[in-house]
């Protein structure tokens, strides 16, 4: 079985992103980290002890110049992932970029044009994709019958603090981080056609820093609609996701569980505690190995992520229009 070479860009203060994608991409399959790139020799020196004998190097074009990488991990800020993913592919380098794809629809159209006219593989880390939640919603989202609403929340209150992630140049808006997670789970719940897509925010408690509050909406040809809010001022809580359908509803209060509500035919609500299954990060890189070495579909194709990318981009340019959008992408 052939083995890839991969290394990342980013290594990754928070979160020590850079050695969770190593170490994951080595456990998936047949590939072999040789490089890391980041500016901060401190965080560099930390690779080399992850991952002794790999290459470090200050700048993506030593990297490009001198590593022997076949796939790259783009884990940067998100106004960073189209400009450095592109500059990977024109030097002939597969591309995993974390999660969100990019800050624009036109920005991930550049990237998949690129990859596909140099026949390359390019892709975004949606592994909550294979979250115990997200992958119970799957498998009994049948039993509600047609979904026809999906509303789910994240935040709170707190103040934000001064990261990259809080300004809006850089991060794209507060809907972009967590939100990117729950779009994708929303959108693979409810496969309809997009209609429209709308925006609500404020921005009055915390100066300097992304939208205090946003909503987007998303109304789709087949009369269902969904919403995703992420807030920094809403001091009570919320359910996390809630999936109605024609025939029950799917709720879950913190992502650690699920309760399936079945009315019956006397109109009585019965709420059964569904079992979350089994977290499967893995089966992302495992996929992407499979779609490298045998040509197996990829699970989470550039299209599906750009997908994600229309809701954020659409819903934060809708909250400052005060009118819907209509998606490029149906």
């Amino acid at each position: 079985m052939k083995s890839y070479k991969v290394g990342t860009i980013g290594y990754g203060g928070s979160y020590n992103m850079g050695k969770h994608h190593l170490n994951m991409m080595m456990s998936a399959g047949k590939f072999v980290p040789v490089a890391v790139c980041d500016s901060d020799p401190s965080r560099l020196k930390s690779a080399r002890k992850d991952f002794p004998g790999i290459e470090t190097y200050p700048t993506v074009k030593e990297l490009l110049k001198k590593s022997s990488a076949e796939l790259l991990v783009v884990i940067l800020p998100h106004h960073l992932h189209a400009g450095i993913t592109l500059e990977c592919l024109k030097a002939g380098r597969h591309v995993v970029v974390e999660k969100p794809f990019a800050l624009t629809v036109n920005e991930c159209d550049r990237m998949i044009n690129e990859a596909n006219k140099r026949n390359l593989v390019v892709t975004a880390y949606h592994n909550r994709h294979w979250d115990s939640i997200a992958v119970a919603l799957r498998k009994h989202l049948k039993k509600i019958g047609r979904p026809y609403r999906w509303e789910s929340f994240t935040g709170g209150y707190a103040r934000p603090t001064k990261i990259w992630r809080n300004e809006k140049a850089s991060s794209g808006g507060v809907i972009y981080d967590w939100g990117a997670h729950y779009m994708e789970n929303m959108l693979d719940s409810m496969r309809y056609r997009i209609k429209e897509i709308s925006g609500f925010s404020i921005n009055e408690v915390w100066p300097n820093t992304n939208e205090d509050e946003l909503e987007v909406t998303i109304r789709f040809y087949d009369g269902a609609i969904a919403s995703h809010t992420h807030s920094t001022v809403l001091p009570v809580g919320n359910d996390t996701i809630r999936v109605m359908g024609t025939k029950g509803a799917l709720v879950s209060t913190d992502r650690n569980d699920l309760f399936y509500y079945k009315p019956n035919n006397k109109g009585e609500i019965q709420k059964i505690e569904i079992p979350l299954e089994t977290t499967l990060y893995d089966k992302f890189y495992k996929n992407v190995y499979a779609h490298l070495s045998r040509g197996t579909e990829l699970i989470i194709t550039p299209e599906w992520a750009r997908r994600v990318v229309q809701v954020l981009e659409y819903g934060s340019k809708s909250a400052l229009l005060g009118k819907p959008i209509t998606p490029k992408y149906k």
